[in-house]
């Protein structure tokens, strides 16, 4: 992982890439896109580069990127 910058608690801004991501501001969690909890940066293991947001786990990440019916 890249080094991240000191965190203050509150969510952070990140940019998600294919195989890590990059902190561009402080904060020790994001927000799950689907579910709404808040994952800590260190345990932060499921994204989507193309939209950009982050998932509490595989199956939130499977809800949120399976095809529509």
């Amino acid at each position: 992982m890249l080094t991240r910058p000191g965190s203050d608690g509150g969510e952070a801004r990140v940019i998600f890439g294919d195989n890590d991501f990059e902190q561009l501001s402080a904060g020790s969690y994001v927000t799950c896109a689907v579910t709404g909890r808040k994952i800590p940066l260190g345990a932060l293991r499921y994204w989507s580069v193309d939209l950009q947001e982050a998932y509490w786990d595989a199956e939130a990440a499977s809800q949120r990127l399976a095809p529509k019916r």
